[in-house]
């Protein structure tokens, strides 16, 4: 069955708990740092691939200490890594404080990933069926990937995270746009209900938009249906990489032929699972957890 391929960043979290996010100026004192595996492009990876997909990734990594770090878990969930480039310098690196509350702030610096280029990328795309990107890349290398893999016959998902000028030909290559709020708002140029934006929102290209809404789930606008899905209850610890997480899996089950409702479900349950252990990569879960949690809550058939 043809795989998922996943265009984008490879990091290291440099991760800091501490009792709130500090205020401009204010130093917190935090506690243990831990030092782990991440990147968008890389968690999303690693998501999809734990939810049963033959996951690809494209990337960098810097010739530093942090790059065996940054591959580490990739390997051993079996991620095909032939298309993960080691550039000189330096391997980029998050450094995220953690909120008692759960909640997270989050800081980049791109490295290795701001060298990747457009003429990286795989020329041959018949082994997959499926392009997840994001981001945190350079936007002319994440443009020609969309580009490429549409017209290659790909379906394309575009997670439009970090916030940021994402150019109007990207979102006319997209198949199925991923959002939080404030990216939703950045994109569709204001305030106002989520359905609403959603919707301004399709007119640009895509066929479907998911709004991730964290506690309160997620809703899903394509041209015939709106599928609004709860949250799956957990009890939070840590929700770095649960937007990631949610990601992979949605392309993992898309992937595998799941409807729409069903792929939006399992990637709800996953999201809200690693939102219940600390950091990214280490919080994901597998796919025989994630169909244990969420088995009494799949739907039976297509919601309105």
């Amino acid at each position: 069955m043809p795989g998922v391929l996943v265009v984008g960043s490879l990091n290291v979290d440099l991760t800091v708990p501490a009792p709130r996010i500090p205020a401009p100026g204010e130093t917190v004192l935090g506690g243990e740092l831990q030092v782990s595996p991440g990147g968008k492009g890389a968690n999303q990876a690693l998501a999809a691939a734990r939810a049963g997909a033959a996951a690809a990734l494209v990337g960098a990594v810097g010739q530093d200490a942090f790059a065996p770090e940054a591959l580490r878990l990739l390997q051993a969930a079996g991620v095909n890594l032939s298309g993960v480039r080691a550039v000189p310098g330096a391997t980029g690196v998050a450094l995220i404080t953690v909120a008692s509350g759960g909640e997270n702030a989050i800081t980049v610096a791109s490295g290795a990933n701001a060298g990747l280029e457009a003429a990286h990328l795989p020329s041959d795309l018949g082994p997959y069926s499926h392009l997840l990107l994001q981001q945190e890349l350079p936007p002319a290398v994440t443009l020609a990937a969309a580009q490429r893999a549409r017209a290659a016959g790909l379906r394309v998902l575009l997670n439009a995270a970090p916030s940021r000028d994402t150019a109007p030909e990207l979102l006319a290559a997209t198949h199925h746009l991923i959002v939080n709020e404030h990216e939703l708002s950045a994109l569709a140029g204001g305030e106002g209900e989520v359905r609403v934006q959603t919707r301004a929102l399709l007119a640009r290209g895509p066929e479907a938009v998911t709004v991730t809404l964290g506690a309160r789930g997620s809703v899903t606008v394509t041209a015939e249906a709106t599928h609004v899905l709860p949250a799956h209850p957990v009890s939070v610890t840590d929700t770095t990489g649960a937007g990631d997480t949610f990601c992979g899996v949605l392309a993992a089950r898309l992937q595998t032929g799941d409807p729409l409702p069903h792929a939006l479900h399992w990637a709800g349950v996953a999201a809200a699972l690693a939102c219940t252990r600390r950091g990214a990569q280490a919080a994901m879960p597998l796919w025989p957890e994630i169909e244990a949690a969420g088995a009494a809550t799949r739907p039976t058939a297509p919601m309105p």
